[in-house]
């Protein structure tokens, strides 16, 4: 899964559609200046409308760090090389953290491999992690997305102060991880 949707996208740019090459130059972007290949947001009708519906149900939220919690699911999706799997990374903990429910999803136009995927990444109580875990292995896209959250869960440079539980954490998500590549 390579980045060729980006060089094969046009951007419409003052009502007129440029291939990426001359919207570049349209921008007058700097000498060289390149766009990271690796992080960018996929724009669609779709990913739009997650991007509004993560900001507003996460709104009121902050990480452990108090930095606006939307942050995390925006770093997944810019890592992300497709719509659907930029849509799951954006609603990935919207059920698990929020009021809404895969039905409203479902009722917003979300489809099913979106939904299916946004369900096995919602964490039942009862269900032993790396159960729930193997589970996402099964599903390429809700799999693709969890690789990405757990690399980041993963980063403590996004702590203020680390203890031993986040430690701990890190090498649950190192197991994790082990196991979805596998």
């Amino acid at each position: 899964m390579g980045r060729k949707i980006f060089e094969e996208r046009n951007f419409s740019v003052a009502g007129k559609v440029l291939p990426f090459e001359e919207f570049k130059l349209f921008t007058d972007m700097p000498e060289g200046f390149n766009i990271n290949k690796e992080y960018y947001m996929i724009y669609t009708p779709m990913t739009k409308r997650a991007i509004k519906l993560c900001f507003e149900a996460h709104r009121d939220q902050v990480d452990k760090s108090a930095l606006p919690y939307a942050f995390h699911p925006f770093h997944l999706a810019e890592q992300m090389s497709d719509e659907k799997t930029t849509v799951v990374a954006l609603l990935h903990d919207i059920v698990e953290d929020t009021e809404y429910t895969l039905d409203d999803l479902r009722k917003m136009g979300f489809d099913d491999d979106i939904i299916t995927a946004i369900s096995l990444m919602t964490h039942g109580e009862n269900v032993p992690y790396m159960e729930y875990v193997a589970k996402i292995k099964e599903n390429p896209i809700a799999r693709a997305v969890k690789l990405a959250d757990l690399r980041h869960n993963s980063d403590l440079t996004r702590l203020d102060t680390v203890d031993e539980w986040d430690i701990q954490r890190v090498e649950k998500y190192k197991e994790a991880i082990a196991l979805l590549e596998s």
